[in-house]
């Protein structure tokens, strides 16, 4: 009986484990560019004067776009990717997703839009893919 115990704890406990790091990934993805970039630089322990200065803005600016008070542009997402050192396509990928929660959030069809779109760019990717091949040949 104790056997069991222990072979159903063990259980247990790898199947929670499993859920609080896919739902440490899921939480992660629920972050905004703002919450991401602002734990970058506290994790850094920099101050946000020192990262606007690399960026050649206010600090009070950099301190809105870690709000969500204010859009960062591609090109600070990209450069700012580089002075942290982090995968730039995660943080495109934040800047994108925020933008499209921006746009959608107060539509009552959102989800459908998303699966619709979402059709529509591997469409136009592979026409152009083809397109391409063509040109090519």
């Amino acid at each position: 009986m104790l056997i069991t115990f222990f072979v159903f704890t063990e259980q247990y406990r790898k199947k929670i484990c499993t859920f609080a790091k896919n739902s440490q990934n899921i939480f992660h993805q629920m972050k905004s560019l703002g919450d991401i970039l602002r734990d970058l630089r506290e994790m850094k322990q920099l101050p946000l004067r020192t990262v606007a200065a690399y960026l050649d803005i206010d600090q009070a600016i950099l301190s809105r776009i870690e709000r969500g008070q204010r859009k960062a542009s591609r090109k600070q997402v990209v450069r700012l990717a580089e002075y942290f050192n982090v995968n730039e396509d995660e943080l495109i990928i934040a800047w994108l997703s925020d933008k499209v929660v921006y746009e959608l959030s107060d539509e009552c069809n959102a989800i459908d839009a998303l699966k619709v779109a979402e059709e529509k760019v591997k469409y136009n990717k592979t026409k152009d893919l083809i397109e391409y091949d063509l040109r090519k040949n």
